[in-house]
């Protein structure tokens, strides 16, 4: 008996050891239903009319918006960009983590050169641990005006959303058009120093909807049956307007932001930042009929101009629908949604301070940066002799914007991702401050002299693994204005957020380090302040901005260095062999 207890349990330690080893060799492995989904993106002028007038609009393989790519989480994307266009050109895949691919990551003269005419590039990286919508768009002027398309990740095969699973996925993404062409009206601004001209038409999935001339026949009709429920994809592509959002007579169930999974709760409206993404749920529950979706500006600058327009798709109960062999039906009008005014701030604070982590969240707690950076417009004298036509912003300046008092200026030799790796000299410096370099009342009547920032290409450097918290001060040097401030490579807590000027003694009480949202754009309210905290566990160099693309034309950016960790899973991959080449 004992020889057998002996045998017995050497054969359990043996089968013990055995399995071990097969569970490590196992997670090593690759996962075997991962897939490799190979595009190709065609970058080039296309007839398209809109507001009664046709356009050579630039698109993705002929298409306004272009191509939603739908993918599982951990599957990678090979995308050929070929540009046939007349415009330098590169792809941002916006919210993607790009783990040790930064080459892939996309902002023009920051991680690549740009695709000139005729050129090509292949952008390769593996989407892990994400789960939502994201989306991506051109990263080069202002081309991302109609060059974008949605990114929808679904749960690993055989895995299920944390939520009941709805009868239909909508994308739903929320533009702007301009009735000329985007890339005259960044330039014309450029040379005079004064703001754009505001767009002309808000757009869903491309079309501005029933309420603009020439536009009925082409609104977007969404489809749903009376008890189901949809989940609705809702991403915020425009230029330069954050966005109201709403269904009339229906509650909207949040589940995700940004590609992250939120703890539900069910609003009425919406309000997304450009770049901002959404999840919601709707149910069918309302008498059928035809009902609006709706979106229209959130203008929190006061004063400033901005499109007072309304964009419509329609929510159709399949019920509710006429066709040729029905005698009667439902009124084909719409029911109008009652949309929030568009300086409602008290209604954006309500909804973007419910969001929360549906767990415990892993907020670093031992912080080895501390930052503070100020936010805002301002504005830069005119040289001496300068052309009037030139300095057309008030007051005979042109427009600024900054990051604690530098104007960001992109290099146009080489990328700085480039610059970094290669050891290239004199293309930036890392110096960034990490605090503003004069301590003023931000949000108060800011002196004349606080309105010219410094101009340079700086970055701020981090080791691999260090934790940061950052306050994000807007300020009213010029005007205030709530900036959605988007950090490419990283996710990050947002742990607070409020109004005035921020003060760690009193607002440090504020700060949720249980259950905040893991985001990768955050809305800095008007005349206030958030504050975010993130790990720096992905090399490369990182942009930082305000996705209000005319602010980031003035300035408004900068870039984190994040160094090189130890060993292979903590390093840049090597650039590959198409980058292009900046000369």
């Amino acid at each position: 008996m004992e020889s057998f207890r002996s045998n017995y349990n050497k054969l359990f330690t043996s089968f013990f050891l055995f399995s071990a080893l097969l569970l490590v060799f196992m997670s090593s492995m690759p996962i075997t239903n991962a897939k490799v989904h190979h595009h190709d993106f065609v970058v080039q002028a296309t007839p398209v009319k809109r507001l009664c007038k046709t356009h050579n609009t630039i698109t993705v393989n002929g298409m306004y918006p272009g191509p939603t790519l739908e993918v599982n989480n951990g599957d990678t994307l090979v995308v050929k960009v070929v540009n046939r266009a007349r415009y330098n050109v590169t792809i941002h895949w916006h919210g993607v983590r790009q783990m040790r691919t930064a080459w892939a990551d996309g902002p023009a003269f920051v991680t690549q050169c740009p695709i000139r005419p005729g050129g090509s590039y292949t952008y390769r990286f593996t989407i892990d641990r994400q789960e939502g919508t994201l989306w991506w768009h051109a990263h080069s002027s202002w081309l991302r005006a109609t060059v974008y398309g949605a990114l929808i990740i679904r749960p690993r095969q055989g895995d299920e959303y944390p939520f009941p699973k709805p009868h239909r996925e909508t994308p739903l993404l929320l533009g702007e058009w301009w009735d000329a062409n985007p890339i005259d009206v960044v330039r014309q601004a450029t040379r005079t120093g004064a703001a754009p001209n505001i767009s002309d038409a808000y757009t869903i999935n491309g079309q501005p909807g029933d309420l603009y001339n020439c536009s009925a026949k082409d609104t977007i009709v969404v489809p749903i049956a009376a008890g189901e429920t949809n989940l609705l994809r809702v991403v915020n592509s425009a230029l330069n307007q954050e966005l109201f959002f709403k269904v009339a007579n229906h509650k909207l169930t949040i589940v995700g932001a940004d590609a992250s999974y939120v703890k539900p709760f069910t609003t009425s409206v919406l309000m997304l930042g450009p770049g901002q993404t959404t999840d919601v749920l709707i149910t069918a529950n309302q008498p059928p009929a035809r009902y609006y979706i709706a979106a229209r500006a959130y203008a929190s600058a006061q004063g400033a101009p901005f499109d007072n327009t309304t964009t419509t798709a329609i929510l159709q109960y399949k019920s509710a629908a006429c066709s040729t062999t029905t005698s009667k039906c439902v009124s084909s009008k719409p029911v109008i949604p009652k949309m929030p005014a568009f300086n409602d701030t008290a209604t954006v604070t309500a909804f973007t301070t419910s969001f929360r982590s549906p767990r415990k969240a892993p907020v670093p707690t031992k912080i080895d940066h501390n930052l503070f950076f100020t936010v805002g417009l301002g504005l830069n004298n005119c040289p001496r002799g300068a052309r009037s036509r030139n300095c057309q912003a008030p007051n005979g300046t042109r427009f600024a914007a900054s990051m604690n008092n530098v104007s960001f200026v992109l290099p146009s030799n080489f990328s700085l991702l480039q610059a970094h790796q290669q050891g290239v000299p004199g293309v930036f410096t890392t110096d960034f401050p990490a605090n503003p370099p004069l301590r003023f009342d931000y949000t108060g009547n800011v002196s004349r002299s606080l309105w010219q920032p410094a101009q340079g290409t700086k970055v701020y450097r981090l080791k691999y693994g260090e934790t940061v918290q950052l306050v994000l001060q807007g300020t009213s040097i010029f005007t205030a204005e709530n900036h959605p401030i988007h950090l490419h490579g990283y996710d990050f807590y947002i742990i607070a957020e409020g109004f005035g000027n921020f003060n760690a003694k009193r607002d440090t009480a504020k700060f949720n380090l249980v259950d905040p949202p893991l985001r990768n754009t955050a809305s800095v309210p008007v005349g206030g302040w958030s504050v975010i905290r993130f790990v720096a566990d992905n090399p490369g160099v990182w942009l930082m901005h305000c996705h209000l693309d005319v602010h980031i034309t003035w300035g408004l950016a900068m870039a984190f260095l994040v160094e090189n960790g130890v060993g292979k899973l903590q390093t840049l991959e090597p650039p590959p062999a198409d980058l292009p080449k900046c000369n």
